[in-house]
Formats: structure tokens, sequence, C-alpha cells
């Protein structure tokens, strides 16, 4: 089976199930839908330890569900960093017709000096007429590289320095029921940009790349159209249906870019609910293709698995693993509660990519990976999960603990 045939065969696995016009005619009311049914998270285990009684909330008056995640985890480059992951959620508007908005906050350190530091944002407004979407990060960012395609076998790897800022803002308006369009900016700047690991090794000869390699540091300034389609209505933990996000960029000389080049990123995800509405159970799809337009690209700015916009594509694999002038992932998640109370859960998943050789628009042989994980609900309110995952892969294992899920 070629590679076409099989992207096709994955994409359809997911039914089409249509959409349920939901009613907008009900009145502000955050709390109608709390405590339904006999839910647990760890702020429930918490109250019940130093029995804390929360004062009940005035109806009507809008929450916000925070949740806190202190906990070590694999980096790229290797060892260990202690990473804090902070997430508020809340609703902007009634929550039959308004998605959940989430606003993140993640610092991490490491003792083989990696910093990185995430501020990260969805806003839906009401009746989702607007979204705005936001990803600050600055990253002092030792990480491996193999080169482009299939990379060179894993003793040849080096240890690639750079320092990254990124600053990401999208704003989208609604123009029909279910579709949004939006206009961006995106910021891309890397500096003191080299080899750590072998002075002797020229990092544009080692990859065979020319643009990005040499010049210790490179900037992509750019604006970017864009087009979503989300029915998701929790993006921490969707229960069921889509999202489609395509974005155009162009990153022109006289906003500050080094070279005029162009991207495209498209992403779509199916969430299948094949449970009861009690308990979770899942089947979860996503796919995204990611391209430069140009042959200008900065190196460190090519698609690479682990740099999709919420860092969490590959699992199994080491960010950065993959790198090419396009890129395809597939990946598929089953999702299941445990406990009848919804405390405790676990998911298995599956992923795949390829990615194109060098300057050339030729595809490699897929490299899969899989694995499994564990959930621990944090916060029933917001439906936000402690996430343990292992991944595995002939390129190597990798642990993960984030809040939320991966997609």
């Amino acid at each position: 089976m070629n590679k076409l045939s099989l992207i096709i065969l994955f994409l359809a696995l997911p039914c089409w199930v249509a959409a349920q016009d939901k009613d907008k005619r009900w009145a502000w009311d955050y709390e109608s839908d709390e405590d339904t049914v006999p839910h647990k998270d760890v702020i429930d285990i918490f109250k019940s330890v130093v029995r804390y009684k929360a004062k009940p909330p005035k109806r009507g008056k809008r929450r916000i569900y925070y949740s806190l995640l202190p906990a070590p985890s694999n980096i790229p480059g290797g060892g260990i960093a202690l990473i804090t992951s902070t997430n508020a959620a809340f609703y902007m508007g009634p929550r039959r017709t308004t998605n959940l908005s989430n606003v993140s906050f993640t610092p991490s350190f490491s003792f083989k000096g990696r910093f990185s530091f995430a501020l990260r944002s969805n806003i839906w407004f009401q009746d989702n007429a607007y979204n705005m979407v936001g990803d600050i990060r600055f990253i002092i960012n030792p990480q491996y590289t193999w080169g482009t395609g299939a990379g060179v076998p894993e003793e040849e790897k080096q240890l690639l320095g750079n320092n990254y800022f990124r600053v990401y803002e999208t704003f989208y308006r609604r123009v029909t029921k279910e579709w949004l369009v939006g206009v961006g900016y995106h910021l891309d700047w890397h500096s003191n940009i080299g080899i750590r690991s072998n002075d002797s090794v020229q990092l544009s000869k080692f990859v065979g790349y020319n643009y990005g390699t040499d010049g210790g540091q490179t900037v992509s300034s750019g604006v970017s159209l864009n087009l979503l389609k989300d029915s998701r209505q929790n993006s921490i933990n969707p229960q069921s249906g889509h999202y489609f996000n395509a974005v155009f960029r162009i990153n022109p000389r006289f906003l500050g870019s080094n070279d005029n080049w162009k991207s495209l990123y498209v992403d779509y995800r199916k969430y299948l609910n094949l449970g009861n509405g009690k308990q979770q159970n899942v089947l979860a799809f996503w796919g995204f293709y990611w391209t430069s337009l140009s042959t200008k690209t900065p190196y460190l700015d090519l698609p690479s698995i682990g740099w999709d916009p919420n860092f969490r594509s590959g699992r199994g694999m080491d960010q950065n693993r993959f790198r090419g002038k396009a890129l395809i992932d597939l990946e598929a998640e089953y999702r299941r509660d445990i406990t009848r109370d919804g405390l405790l859960g676990f998911v298995l998943f599956a992923n795949t990519n390829t990615v194109t050789e060098g300057d050339r628009y030729r595809f490699t042989a897929f490299h899969p990976a899989g694995g499994g994980g564990l959930r621990l609900k944090f916060n029933k309110k917001s439906n936000t999960n402690i996430a343990v995952d292992y991944g595995i892969s002939r390129y190597g294992t990798r642990f993960s603990i984030n809040l939320g899920e991966a997609f």
C-alpha cells in the first residue's frame, strides 16, 4: 500500500457525524451543568483531607477553574527538567453556545542548561463570535539534531544550541455558523545557533542545508491568513466533535525576516464518543500536513516532529528527530475511564510520520511509534487531566507529564 492510500484510509476511519443544532435561547447560567454526575477529582480528595468546604458560588457568576502541576519530565537534548504547568479555564458566554477558554503558563528548567517559559491562550468570546489564540515562548534550547529527512544514525547526532523567542497572535471572526476566518502575526527569532557537542563540526555541512545554519541567528517575522472550524466545546479534553485549522503564512523581508519565505499548515482532528455520557470512552484521530513553500526557510523553522503548535506530536521519539521541507503526521488515541467516578483513566496511542529528504520533495518511509498512559482527573469542572505518557519507537523512548490531552 503506498503512502497516499494509507493517508486516505487513516483519514476515512472517523465516520462523519451530523452536527446537532444547539438551542441558543437560554439565559446566562455558568453553573447549570456542574455536579450532575458523581465525578471525583484531585480537588475533591484535597477537600476531604483538609475538611475544606467551599462556599457555593452565586448563580450567574463567572467561574475560573485552575489546574496546577509541578512535575519532572524528559526534555529535548536529554535529561530531566522540573516543569510547572498552570492552567486557568473559564467560559466567556453561555456553555451551550460558547467553547471553553483557557490560559496556560508553563515555566521549566533543568540542570543541563535548558530553560523555557511559555504563555499560551485560547479565548472564545460569547457564542463563539470571536476567537483569540496566543503563544509566547522563550527557550534556552540545547537539543539534538539529526539533519533533514531520515537523518543521521543515532550515534552521529549533534547537540545544537540556540535561544528561541516566539510570539504568535491570531484573531478569528466567525463568518458562518461553523467557520471562522482570521489574521495573525508570527515571530520566530533564533539566536546563538551552533553545535555544542563538537566545535569542529559546521552546522551547514552536517545538516546539508544552507539557510539559517551559518549566521548565528535567524529572524522570521510574518503574517498569516487562517481558516478555523472547531466543534469541540472543550479543547483541553475533547469528548466529541472535530477541529480543522489551515494557516498560510507569509514572511517578507520588510517585516524583519532574513529572507522571503512562505509556509502552509493544515490540521484536522476527529473525536468519536463511544460511551454513554457517564464515563469517558473516546476514540480520537489527528493528522496534519506542514510544508515550506519556499527555498529559503531557515533550518530551525522547517517542519519538524514535535514542533506542532502544541509541541505534542510524535510521542515515542525526540522532538526535532525528523525535519524537512514537508512533514505528514498521523496519530490515533483511545481514551477510557478506569474508575466509575472518572478519577482514573488510561489511554493507548499510536502515531507515524514521514518527512521530505534534503532539498527534494521526496518523502521518507513512515516512522511509527506507540505507547500508553494513565490519567488522573485534576479538575472535573474543566475536565482537566494530569496526563502521564510513555511512548516507544525504534528511535527511542519518551516519558512525559502534562496537563491536558495531547490533542
